[in-house]
């Protein structure tokens, strides 16, 4: 009985801010995963161990939560004045399916990176010592975001003295901005209220923000579903009760933003929308075993990824934090104490983040302009990923 080999495939093992994927140039990928289908997605859940009903990812690169089940495909770029497109897939743990419905902003740090040692930018743009400014078209979300990457001595600097809360280790800092991060093909609030009644059965009538910025993002008040704002992972993670709740939330408020027609197709879309709850600050302790004094953080908020409380933030979420909460009346604005901000510093379960964001009404209608955090990022492994070769 003969057994297909394995197929040597290129790619690139990263963190970025808190998250970490495998990461391919397209040209490298097996002809039939060069375009969109079938042949790409079986790949990549091959190449990240799904699925898997352990919810393990034993056999593969993920590592079995929504922060490490993911992959990046980076191409020439499509659009003028760009240095490449960047494409995202979070694949699903125990399902067959990769989601490719919205953006990375953790992974996002890395990109530039990868970019220029993956030969996408001129050897004439990047300095000897410096910045590169490198600009990535992402194609999930089709928005322009710019990273500015350390460089010395010609080449990427990855180690420094930057800490992000949720990653052990310092690293270079590498800034990361997302222009015009609202939906560029409808309202940054699609249902045109920056704060809306949401019926979601079984729960009741919630307060709810649902925003369209960075990825599409409801949030709701803490003390509206039994909570305090401070939970860690797991006071959700381990509450079966909880996450149902949570999905139901995300199902209904999905309908309600337009993003799907029924809450049956929730399921096949995790990745989007995210669900969010927030709080006024308090004082808590991180997962880390930090303490976080309330006076040090503007408002608290925990968000769900791929149905499971995150560790510490998905960076397309602290987009929408920071967006919302430059829009007075929003129930982020609101417990961050209302007013006009330009940036926010908020607690999640690992720590702190500080980000930024511009908002402004044209029109009636709120617009973003950009909204900007720092991350960092790190090559883990580079070489070649296997798989088998009737695997896609």
């Amino acid at each position: 009985m003969s057994h297909p080999a394995q197929v040597r495939v290129p790619a690139t093992y990263m963190r970025g801010g808190t998250s970490k994927g495998v990461f391919f140039r397209l040209q490298d990928l097996p002809e039939a995963a060069r375009v969109p289908g079938e042949a790409r997605d079986k790949l990549l859940l091959r190449v990240i161990g799904s699925p898997d009903p352990y919810q393990k990812q034993t056999d593969g690169m993920g590592g079995a939560t929504s922060s490490t089940s993911k992959t990046v495909i980076l191409a020439e770029p499509t659009q003028p004045d760009h240095d490449v497109d960047y494409l995202f897939g979070q694949v699903s743990i125990d399902k067959p399916f990769v989601d490719w419905s919205g953006n990375c902003g953790n992974l996002t740090a890395a990109v530039g990176a990868f970019a220029i040692n993956g030969g996408f930018v001129s050897q004439d743009r990047i300095p000897e010592n410096g910045f590169c400014t490198v600009r990535i078209w992402q194609a999930n979300i089709r928005k322009t975001i710019v990273a500015q990457i350390p460089i010395t001595n010609g080449e990427v600097q990855e180690t420094g003295d930057f800490e992000l809360d949720g990653v052990t280790f310092p690293a270079a800092e590498v800034q990361v901005e997302f222009m015009d991060p609202a939906d560029g093909d409808g309202a940054m609030f699609p249902t045109g209220n920056v704060v809306d009644d949401l019926e979601v059965p079984g729960v009741g009538t919630l307060r709810a923000t649902m925003i369209n910025a960075g990825i599409p993002t409801i949030f709701v008040n803490a003390e509206d579903i039994g909570y305090t704002g401070t939970e860690l992972q797991d006071a959700i993670n381990s509450d079966p009760k909880a996450l149902a709740m949570f999905e139901t939330i995300r199902s209904h408020g999905a309908v309600k933003m337009g993003l799907i027609g029924h809450v049956d197709e929730a399921a096949s879309r995790q990745h989007t929308p995210k669900v969010a709850f927030v709080a006024a600050p308090v004082n808590y302790v991180a997962s880390s075993g930090k303490q976080i004094n309330a006076d040090d953080i503007d408002v608290l908020v925990r968000a769900l990824s791929m149905g499971k409380l995150h560790h510490a933030m998905m960076g397309t979420a602290a987009v929408a934090i920071a967006t919302a909460s430059a829009v007075p009346g929003t129930l982020v604005n609101l417990a961050a104490g209302g007013g006009d901000r330009t940036d926010v510093t908020f607690g999640h379960p690992s720590g702190t983040l500080r980000v930024g964001a511009e908002a402004s009404q044209v029109n009636g209608q709120w617009t973003a302009t950009k909204a900007i955090m720092s991350r960092s990022a790190r090559i883990l492994m580079e070489g070649c990923v296997r798989v088998p070769g009737d695997s896609f």
